[in-house]
């Protein structure tokens, strides 16, 4: 039996047929679907989304920041008179005790100037020696004189007189006298406690971190940026402070007083503890952070000064603030906000975000306890839409709700 073949010019038609068909049945398809989108077309229903309330509680976070310990007391110590040295018996390391003895130096010009001092000393001692005993022979004659003019015609009137004035000017000179030997006198307590500084003593309690200088050195008293460097340096570790610089935009709350935990890295999982001592009252308009000082009690020394730490700074809020779940935060290139709904109607809130609190997030904008916000933020959802509303716990909302759409 023959089969018949179609004609190669029928094939055109055929494959037009089937186009047509194909076309026919996709707009078929985009017609029962299109309400199912989440913007409203005329005439179909008002899409439902999840809200949630904006809620009012007190902000509290603990925050992750970089601190430095530094010594409580620290001082580079340079002689007070220049000298060569004679002995230094202090190293770096050394344990001192305040008052001790770190060096000895030696300066042959003080003794010249102490035995001057003694022989200025010893002059004016004479010196006065001599001008008190020409006042005591004096006043011995006046009282003489003054003594024989009772009887009239003794003595004569001016003797006495003049013997009154000598009195009164070796009262001057005695008086004078005296003052050239307190003069002296200390000038050569100044020349003793010079050499007293020979004796280069610790002020404070302490480790000697730095050491400079060995015995035949010139030393001498510096200061200044061009100074030369310390004899040693000395630093107090049995307490330190903790310098933490806040940021600007938690400085709200900080108290005198407040314990606070940190971390370092020598000893990994272990938690110290210091209390929050002094505040600077004063933003670095370089980094805008306030550098607040923690006290440290150091008393095994294992911490040790200049150590970077990892501080848990607590923020506490003066006043209560505004939450709302993460994913309500909508963020754009220009904007970052929330959707509000009020009387069924969408609305755009700016607004800025603080700390978070578990599924939560501070927020700062034109926002009322209460309100109602999409529980999932996007800007897919304009502004003025109209929509249904369902409520939900906010922790509901972190599983990322989706815009739906009911029918009517």
């Amino acid at each position: 039996m023959m089969r018949m073949r179609p004609n190669r010019r029928d094939r055109p038609a055929t494959a037009i047929a089937m186009i047509c068909a194909l076309a026919a049945s996709v707009a078929a398809c985009r017609g029962s679907g299109a309400g199912t989108t989440a913007t409203s077309q005329p005439g179909s229903a008002a899409p439902t989304i999840d809200v949630v309330r904006v809620l009012e509680q007190q902000a509290a976070a603990t925050l992750s920041m970089p601190g430095e310990l530094e010594p409580y007391e620290t001082v580079a110590v340079y002689p007070r008179v220049t000298g060569f040295v004679k002995s230094i018996r202090v190293d770096r390391g050394s344990t001192v005790r305040s008052g001790e003895l770190i060096a000895v130096l030696d300066a042959p010009e003080l003794v010249a100037h102490r035995s001057e001092g003694q022989s200025k000393l010893q002059a004016a001692e004479a010196q006065l020696a001599a001008v008190q005993s020409k006042a005591d022979a004096d006043a011995s004659t006046y009282a003489k004189l003054q003594a024989a003019a009772a009887t009239p015609g003794v003595v004569a009137g001016n003797d006495v007189a003049i013997a009154e004035k000598a009195v009164e000017a070796d009262r001057g000179q005695v008086e004078a006298a005296q003052q050239n030997v307190e003069a002296a006198r200390q000038a050569l307590k100044s020349v003793s406690d010079v050499e007293s500084y020979l004796r280069v003593t610790a002020p404070f309690d302490g480790v000697v971190t730095e050491r400079n200088v060995h015995p035949g050195a010139l030393v001498g008293p510096n200061s200044g940026s061009a100074a030369a460097a310390p004899m040693v340096r000395i630093v107090q570790t049995k307490r330190l402070r903790l310098i933490v610089p806040v940021p600007q935009a938690y400085l709200s709350g900080i108290k005198q007083g407040t314990a606070v935990r940190f971390s370092v890295s020598e000893y990994p999982g272990q938690l110290f503890s210091g209390t929050v001592a002094r505040i600077a009252q004063s933003v670095d308009v370089k980094t805008r952070t306030m550098a607040v000082e923690l006290e440290v009690a150091n008393g095994d020394g294992r911490l040790t000064s200049g150590t970077f730490c990892q501080v848990q700074w607590p923020v506490r809020r003066p006043e209560p603030s505004l939450f709302v779940p993460t994913a309500s935060v909508a963020a754009t290139t220009g904007r970052t906000f929330v959707i509000r709904i009020r009387n069924g109607r969408t609305e755009w809130i700016n607004v800025s975000t603080g700390l978070s609190s578990g599924a939560l997030i501070e927020i700062f904008g034109d926002l009322q306890p209460g309100d109602q916000v999409a529980a999932r933020g996007t800007d897919e959802l304009k502004a003025g839409t109209t929509v249904r509303t369902r409520e939900i716990n906010p922790a509901v909302s972190c599983a990322c709700p989706t815009i739906s759409t009911a029918a009517s």
